[in-house]
């Protein structure tokens, strides 16, 4: 677990949450992919050993010319955990794949939208390991 910075980075993350997800997402609500506000990435923010978690970020960055509304992203780790083109079902299976079998992920949970910026809010994924 010492070397996890190897594993995920910033081309994995890529790999495991490609951009397209994103415009398929609006694609699925909206029926067209540029009524979407923001991109979605994958972001990975470390293991933590006293809760034996791996920590990520669903960042959602701001389309140019677009706003990202506090009151539309708050409400996303509900819409995320369900949606088959979100899938954060696949991407925990995908992502304890690329765990070479040394973790079992054996559960994981959406937090609250953070704002981090204006132009940048955050949704955690928390994922337990065994």
């Amino acid at each position: 677990m010492d070397n996890l910075n190897a594993v995920f980075t910033d081309d994995v993350l890529t790999e495991l949450f490609p951009a397209q997800r994103a415009d398929n997402f609006f694609e699925a609500l909206f029926g067209d992919a540029s009524e979407g506000a923001y991109d979605i990435g994958l972001r990975f923010n470390g293991y933590d050993e006293r809760t034996n978690t791996l920590n990520f970020n669903l960042d959602l960055i701001e389309r140019p010319g677009c706003c990202l509304v506090c009151n539309l992203t708050y409400g996303l780790p509900e819409v995320f955990t369900r949606h088959p083109v979100i899938n954060v079902n696949g991407l925990v299976a995908d992502i304890e794949n690329k765990l070479n079998g040394n973790a079992r992920c054996v559960d994981w949970k959406l937090g609250t939208t953070v704002q981090q910026e204006k132009s940048l809010h955050s949704i955690p994924l928390t994922i337990t390991l065994d």
